[in-house]
């Protein structure tokens, strides 16, 4: 098994763009890349977070209005608002627009950044339909175009990762997984995502189960071949929405191309569960089990000598101990994992290559399978994934 050569990891030879942050960069010098962020709400805060740890100059945001605009330039940290987004992508100075607007804004926004020559942050769903996403990926060309699927960049998940490839957990045998929130639990809970005119035909299934699947996937290094999945919307009329038709809860069966079985658990009304995200895949030599709101163990099964790893570089294989950039016992969490994956999107428009930075093509990817989730749920039948890469 690989060591760290210190506390937080060896180097991945990454951008000079960004400083040196656990993304893995070279800090040759160049100057930082100058960011726009679209959209002013909790997730532009996460974003301008992880760029201002990545040493990025923040130089405009545009929200829905100029006034909102303003507020949200004041509040981040950024150097001016926008009028618009066709005035943020006339600055010739922007090198990458990151997105954080409502789900059905994504196509025309992301096409109007790559249409630009710019690099891209989206929020994911990449976007609401396949057709769309397909246009994207088939738009990004030599530019840099990422999704994020931040739960690939703790460390324990990479961890979990090379114990598959190496061949030490095994062959995949079976997938139990699970994303459970209660945020949406009452009535009274409103949000616009329930909303289809803003979050599109999926809302629990698009919003965590995408995050869900792609790690399924990512670790296992396996594909979901079919589903089959049922659904369910708990409330039809909440708080400012009425005929809501977007699922509260899905319960999914997958079948993988290596003949693996798993199930799959969304729910965005599940009492007392802020942000659990569960994944345990039984392999034929191991098990790994990540939990999300513990992230700084890894449990691994074993016929006999079970353990519970500790988020400890030098025990760990290279690609999750360079994810490490704090000592163990100093907690690692979720906006530690942005960061990375920000940092390690700066590095890929430096001309770096990370590993496993998902890039539009896993977010189409994402859009596939909810599409085949949805469907499945509602012919009541399983639903073929086919053979895309």
């Amino acid at each position: 098994m690989a060591k760290s050569e210190s506390p937080g990891g060896p180097s991945s030879g990454g951008s000079s763009l960004s400083g040196p942050h656990g993304g893995g960069v070279s800090g040759s010098g160049s100057r930082p890349p100058r960011i726009a962020v679209v959209g002013g709400g909790f997730m532009a805060e996460v974003h301008s977070r992880a760029a201002r740890a990545a040493r990025a100059q923040l130089v405009g945001i545009v929200s829905s209005t100029p006034e909102k605009s303003a507020r949200a330039a004041e509040a981040l940290g950024f150097d001016r608002s926008y009028g618009s987004l066709d005035e943020l992508l006339a600055d010739d100075t922007i090198d990458v627009v990151h997105i954080c607007t409502p789900n059905t804004l994504h196509a025309e926004q992301a096409a109007a950044v790559l249409a630009a020559g710019k690099n891209v942050v989206c929020e994911k769903p990449l976007t609401t339909t396949v057709s769309d996403a397909e246009a994207l990926v088939a738009a990004v060309g030599p530019l840099t175009a990422t999704v994020p699927f931040v739960y690939r960049f703790h460390p324990m998940v990479r961890e979990a990762r090379a114990r598959f490839r190496s061949g030490e957990a095994g062959e995949v045998l079976s997938i139990n997984a699970s994303y459970l929130q209660d945020w949406l639990l009452g009535v009274d809970d409103d949000n616009w995502r329930v909303d289809s005119a803003q979050g599109g035909r999926s809302r629990a299934f698009a919003d965590i189960g995408s995050h869900l699947v792609d790690l399924v996937e990512f670790v296992s290094g396996d594909r979901v071949s079919r589903v089959a999945a049922t659904k369910k919307t708990v409330f039809s009329e909440r708080a400012s929405h009425s005929g809501i038709t977007t699922e509260d809860a899905v319960a999914v069966v997958i079948e993988t191309r290596s003949g693996a079985l798993g199930t799959l658990l969304v729910s965005q009304v599940a009492p007392g569960r802020k942000n659990r995200l569960y994944l345990e895949i039984a392999g034929s030599a191991e098990s790994v089990g990540f939990d999300q709101e513990q992230p700084e163990t890894l449990w691994v099964g074993k016929r006999k000598g079970s353990i519970l790893l500790p988020r400890d570089a030098d025990q760990l294989h290279a690609d999750a101990a360079r994810l490490c950039v704090v000592p163990a016992g100093h907690a690692q969490g979720y906006q530690d994992a942005f960061n990375a994956f920000v940092a390690d999107t700066y590095a890929a428009v430096d001309g770096a290559e990370p590993e496993g930075l998902p890039r539009f093509a896993d977010g189409l990817r994402a859009v596939r399978v909810t599409d085949a989730v949805l469907d499945s749920a509602e012919a009541g039948t399983w639903i073929e994934m086919g053979t895309e890469k």
